[in-house]
């Protein structure tokens, strides 16, 4: 594995180093090929907080962790975490869909089953509008997204909270 790790508004300390490069080295066993796997951290400071974003570029998927906590090393012990549910979840798409022995030369990957369910389906209708207004409807029924055609260009949108505040739009083509 080749690490890339940077420090945004923190310098990156030898320990954090090899603090990172241990725990991300244990998702190895899972990824085999770790010579053409390069892992990009970025470590930022936002007030009190951590904030340690992992992304590992592969052939078939990106993964991709980003955890805030006040402590540094529970930051990056959760962001590895959340890779490795990641990557299993991944190898039990691969083992479902093409039928192969999924194992490491360390241990044998327990394959967690989870099945998808469909809990409730909705239909709307969907006005057109522009983005402001589409937020001020959004915030008036208090939920996470809201979709509607853009009066601009006659698409369909959905707008929507980012976790970091302010909001985004992603149209269709």
């Amino acid at each position: 594995m080749e690490f890339i790790i940077r420090g945004d508004k923190i310098k990156i300390t030898d320990s954090m180093k090899s603090y990172i490069e241990e725990k991300v080295g244990k998702l190895e066993k899972y990824l085999g090929q770790s010579d053409n796997i390069r892992v990009n951290v970025v470590v930022k400071v936002r007030g009190i907080n951590q904030i340690v974003e992992i992304t590992i570029p592969l052939k078939s998927v990106i993964l991709r962790s980003e955890e805030t906590q006040e402590d540094f090393y529970k930051a990056v012990d959760n962001a590895v975490n959340k890779l490795e549910r990641q990557v299993r979840k991944h190898k039990t798409k691969l083992s479902k869909h093409h039928k192969i022995n999924i194992e490491s030369d360390k241990e044998e990957l327990e394959i967690e089953e989870e099945k998808i369910s469909i809990i409730k389906r909705k239909t709307i209708s969907v006005k057109p509008m522009s983005e402001e207004e589409a937020i001020l409807q959004m915030e008036l029924l208090d939920h996470e997204f809201y979709m509607y055609i853009d009066s601009d260009n006659n698409k369909s949108a959905v707008v929507y909270k980012r976790k970091n505040g302010g909001y985004g739009v992603i149209t269709s083509e």
